[in-house]
């Protein structure tokens, strides 16, 4: 089996990522997770809240909040998001020799499971794990439609930044296997569009209605009351994000701009070492067998594009943002290879060029939250 894994050096790689990943939690768990953490004491104990949903559900189940279960919550969705995924794979390509770079290149990118596991805890991997379901789920009736639909709900209920990270992404994959599969009626475009509305008022009331409405003081003592340590008060740091209207938030990310844009040639340089994978992505792309398709697949990737650079605008973690939207892209891929289409080459395994590639790929640990690396 040594043997093997030694002569197949794709084999390889997925090894050393594993154990690249096993260094990045190692690391993580030994910082304090401010965000995170505060993130599970937040429910709707002063009434409709933004960013509360977690927190509530963690209401349910207990009074006071360990820090531990900041590790243990994130972490069993990470193992639950990777796991998905790894299916999705499977289903979608195959786990023979021929598409394991494919493999290698998105589930061992610094873009995604290795990022994820960096940054346990924050809202991000939600919107992945449940973009990976609708990839697996049939999508045959109009339970699919509402199925998406509760899901970008619960999203904007955790984060009402999903409404640009990965709802975006969500109806790319419910237009490209379901409406692009189905037909486009009566029934399911007004499903559709009710659907959009709804959304869209959901993250209105969570933006400008979902503020703290009590003084400072009193929020902090509730979280601190919920606390299985009350002593941790640095933990607390971050409850300004609840009073933070849109206005400051977007002032405090143009006064970083200047800094936060050294880190873009890094970003550049990190999407190239993906060459590969994009190439084999705009080929499967021009392999479809209808024209309206490829049109629509593309319409979906820059619709996607610009709802992360809206998000640039507006909130500095830049490296979550670039991250999170390669993401994106690798399970828009997956949706793309589910239509008709011509057979298109794997990444080719034996080209030099491309196993340096993903080599480098492989020993990237991640990419960051604000800044890269």
């Amino acid at each position: 089996m040594n043997l093997r894994l030694w002569e197949n050096p794709w084999r390889l790689m997925l090894a050393v990522n594993a154990a690249v990943l096993i260094g990045v939690f190692w690391h993580k768990i030994t910082l304090p997770p401010y965000v995170p953490y505060i993130h599970l004491l937040v429910d709707y104990h002063f009434g409709f809240t933004k960013r509360a949903l977690i927190g509530a559900i963690v209401s349910l189940f207990t009074t006071k909040v360990p820090v531990w279960l900041v590790f243990a919550l994130s972490g069993t969705v990470w193992l639950v998001t990777a796991g998905l995924f790894v299916q999705l794979f499977r289903r979608t390509f195959g786990f023979d020799q021929k598409h394991l770079p494919l493999f290698m290149f998105m589930a061992g990118s610094p873009f995604f499971l290795k990022n994820f596991m960096h940054t346990l805890g924050h809202f991000d991997i939600y919107g992945c794990l449940l973009a990976i379901c609708l990839l697996l789920v049939p999508a045959r009736s109009l339970a699919y439609v509402l199925l998406a639909a509760a899901f970008s709900i619960v999203l904007v209920l955790i984060h009402h930044i999903h409404l640009l990270m990965y709802v975006p992404t969500i109806a790319a994959i419910v237009a490209l296997r379901h409406y692009l599969v189905q037909g486009v009626s009566r029934q399911n475009a007004a499903v559709g569009m009710a659907s959009l509305a709804a959304i869209g008022l959901l993250f209105i009331a969570a933006q400008f209605y979902g503020t703290m409405a009590v003084p400072e003081a009193e929020f902090v003592a509730y979280l601190q009351s919920r606390m299985a340590d009350p002593s941790q008060t640095k933990l607390l740091s971050f409850g300004y994000i609840w009073y933070q209207p849109l206005s400051k938030e977007v002032l405090d990310t143009w006064q970083r701009l200047p800094h936060n844009l050294l880190g873009i040639p890094v970003f550049a340089l990190l999407i190239w070492l993906h060459t590969p994978l994009c190439r084999y992505f705009v080929n499967l792309i021009a392999a479809l067998s209808i024209e309206a398709h490829r049109w629509i697949v593309t319409a979906a990737i820059v619709v996607v594009s610009l709802g992360y650079l809206i998000m640039f605008a507006m909130i500095f973690d830049y490296s979550r943002w670039i991250s999170n939207w390669a993401v994106c892209l690798f399970l828009i891929l997956h949706a793309v290879k589910t239509l008709p289409s011509k057979e298109v080459p794997p990444i080719p395994g034996d080209d030099r060029k491309t196993m340096v590639f993903g080599w480098i790929v492989t020993l990237i640990p991640r990419v960051g939250i604000v800044r890269p690396f």
